[in-house]
């Protein structure tokens, strides 16, 4: 454990200027705050904080942020709160404090909620102060090197899962290589023991077998730029066990059909260099194609800048080699967090806004906390492409990638309104998978919208949070529309003409946002007609007799008097169906008509048989409606049902297959017959493609 002086020290080293009294002190307050506090390892919980602050230290954070990792724990663990921080440390502190804090205090949620809410509060947290992340992320790779000394088996496994799958990715979306390799590979020792075991095991055996080849193949790489005359640094190792056992998995091979386990890193002074370099490695080895790739004149989105390539060494061996130049290296191993070395009053670091926007943009865009989750995992997981613009602009798509992708990534609007494509001047389908270096024409429609089948193939998070936002939007307006068609038959039921005014005072009386969410909750039959009279005209239900309910103003025969019944949610008896009853220990009778499906299932219980009373009326029916695709289609529907008197209780968008989407409706209906005319309405409608009983 770093000790005060020592800690204090580091960062005079590259920040003289930094305000030595403030980090004693912060030094002091968290350990004396944390006090008697153990972890798992049975250290003193401040040695923690302070490890932490070292790692930062490495990365030559400003003293802000070094204080951030000192009491990055004392609001979450201690009686401190985020006043006694920003009273003892100033207000930036106390933020980045607390923007930490709300990261951490999830511990107790279901796991994938947890890890939803956790990614939810990443990237809300990011958008203000990317040195929040910074902490967090050395958190969490101090945490994950004593993680051995939990002694939870399932706690380690649950650590190691939401570190594989969030902690790692971000590292590097930020470009922190080297903290991404180190979680991952402390991570896939938790997660597969046994493979962890067997590829360090092989890759030792390599190690003690060749004697030496990795130095001896750098010697050679050197010498022979060398002799061309360009100064460098060669640095040779086995590749990360995880990388390993990643590729095999992805290619389905063993260990010992894996050629390019040894990888090398030339070290030049100057881009130019980098070039030249190349040019020496090709003619000197044979390179494998399609294995080059240029990171320097295009970037990563996170900054990452190198060559790569693949040589062939010696006739069999495949030897992956990148090159860069040193200062290149320094920030492509720490990333963003390298650029605060450089910048002064906390400004946000260029290259990360692009793809922090998009991720910001999903926040917005998710229904709830797994939808997140899953599109967000979309966005900064998988492996890059490129492709172009007719103008030249350059965007970075994941692997498969189609042009709605690109579109999206363009602009949000521009995919909204995509309706056609063209890549490399041909007319493609949209769900065509793009290539590197494709130049991707969007065609827009000026009135076309986003479809719910383009779900069936776009890969981005970003695609996928805008189509489900717009199809959730255009499923409220189709339901608000009805709602409104429901709200002239309620209107005209109240004394007295309902202007704007009452309508105004109903939205407030409701507690509802506006007029457009009165008429929703109306179509979704969330608020019965009663309580939207009484909310236009107060009082005027008094007189009103309750509404029926639960099917209890029909009238059954057959029954022993004062035994209770329900009419049956599978089929929905309505009066002058043949129905039946099923009695079940302790159970109200349940009635179903007569060709129920539930009933040729040949429940072990009591029928009874039963008829409608003289005095049944009102029931519901489940209807199924398949309607076109079209503008006012919904609309016409609810005209068909005011027509005939039926009130909708209940709508519900069950299937989407343009051009036709399904519907179930519950109506509130007299009786068989009256049911009977409004399906026949239905289906003579030019609206309606199916319309039937349920």
């Amino acid at each position: 454990m770093l000790r005060q002086y020592e800690l204090v020290e580091r960062v005079k080293e590259y920040a003289p200027e930094a305000d030595e009294a403030l980090l004693n002190r912060a030094y002091v307050y968290t350990v004396q705050k944390h006090g008697t506090q153990k972890r798992a390892s049975g250290d003193p919980y401040f040695s923690h904080p302070i490890e932490v602050a070292g790692l930062m230290t490495d990365l030559k954070l400003d003293q802000e942020t070094i204080v951030t990792a000192l009491l990055h724990d004392t609001v979450e663990d201690t009686l401190t709160t985020i006043d006694d921080i920003r009273k003892n440390f100033g207000p930036e502190v106390a933020r980045l404090v607390d923007g930490v804090t709300k990261l951490s205090k999830i511990e107790q949620m279901p796991e994938n909620e947890r890890a939803a809410e956790n990614l939810r509060k990443f990237l809300l947290a990011m958008s203000e102060d990317l040195r929040v992340l910074l902490v967090k992320l050395a958190d969490r790779l101090h945490n994950m090197r004593t993680l051995h000394f939990i002694r939870s088996p399932e706690k380690r496994q649950r650590i190691a899962r939401e570190t594989m799958e969030i902690y790692a990715p971000l590292a590097e979306r930020v470009g922190m290589y080297e903290y991404m390799r180190e979680m991952q590979l402390l991570a896939f020792e938790q997660l597969e023991p046994e493979a962890y075991a067997t590829i360090v095991g092989r890759l030792e055996q390599i190690r003690s077998s060749e004697g030496g080849q990795v130095d001896a193949i750098a010697l050679k790489v050197k010498q022979a730029l060398a002799e061309d005359g360009i100064r460098v640094e060669v640095s040779g190792r086995e590749k990360h066990p995880y990388s390993i056992w990643k590729k095999m998995a992805e290619r389905h091979v063993s260990f010992e059909q894996i050629t390019d386990i040894m990888a090398f890193r030339v070290h030049t002074e100057s881009p130019e260099d980098c070039y030249r370099a190349l040019g020496v490695l090709h003619r000197t080895w044979q390179f494998v194609p399609g294995r080059f790739k240029d990171y320097i004149s295009t970037p990563k989105t996170n900054g990452y800048r190198s060559l790569h390539t693949t040589l062939i060494y010696q006739g069999a061996m495949r030897v992956e080699v990148q090159i860069r130049t040193r200062e290149m290296h320094r920030l492509n191993e720490f990333g963003l967090a390298a650029h605060w070395a450089y910048k002064q009053g906390g400004s946000r670091p260029d290259g990360q806004v692009g793809w922090l926007r998009d991720l910001i943009e999903i926040v917005d865009a998710s229904h709830d906390a797994e939808e997140l989750l899953e599109h967000t995992k979309l966005a900064v997981y998988q492996d890059r492409i490129f492709a172009f613009t007719p103008k030249g602009a350059l965007f970075q798509l994941p692997k498969r990638a189609t042009p709605v992708d690109f579109a999206f990534a363009v602009h949000t609007d521009l995919g909204a309104h995509t309706v056609g494509a063209k890549i490399n001047g041909r007319h493609v389908p949209l769900r065509t998978p793009l290539s590197n270096g494709d130049v991707v024409e969007i065609i827009k429609g000026a009135n076309s919208e986003p479809q719910l089948s383009w779900l069936g193939f776009v890969v981005t998070g970003k695609a996928r949070a805008a189509i489900r936002r717009a199809v959730r939007q255009k499923e409220r307006a189709e339901v608000a529309e009805i709602g409104s068609k429901l709200f002239e038959q309620i209107a005209d039921q109240l004394p007295a003409k309902i202007g704007k005014k009452a309508i105004r005072a109903a939205v407030e009386r409701l507690e509802l946002a506006d007029e457009e969410d009165l008429m929703f909750a109306i179509g979704a039959a969330k608020l019965s007609d009663r309580d939207v009279m009484e909310a236009l005209v107060p009082g005027s239900t008094v007189d009103l007799p309750e509404a029926p309910r639960d099917g209890r103003a029909v009238s059954i025969k057959g029954l022993t008097a004062g035994v209770g019944f329900a009419l049956a949610d599978c089929c929905h008896p309505v009066p002058g169906d043949r129905i039946v009853g099923l009695r079940r220990p302790g159970e109200v009778v349940e009635v179903h008509v007569i060709d129920c499906f539930t009933l040729a299932r040949g429940f072990d219980t009591d029928w009874i048989d039963l008829s409608w009373g003289d005095r049944s009326h009102g029931a519901v029916g489940r209807l199924r409606i398949v309607l076109y695709n079209r503008p006012g289609t919904l609309a016409e529907v609810a005209g068909i049902f005011a027509k005939n008197y039926a009130n909708a209780l209940y709508l519900e968008q069950v299937e989407r297959d343009d051009p036709f989407h399904t519907y179930a409706v519950d109506l509130e209906v007299q009786d068989l017959a009256h049911l009977t005319r409004i399906v026949s309405a239905l289906r003579a409608s030019e609206a309606v493609a199916e319309a039937e009983r349920v």
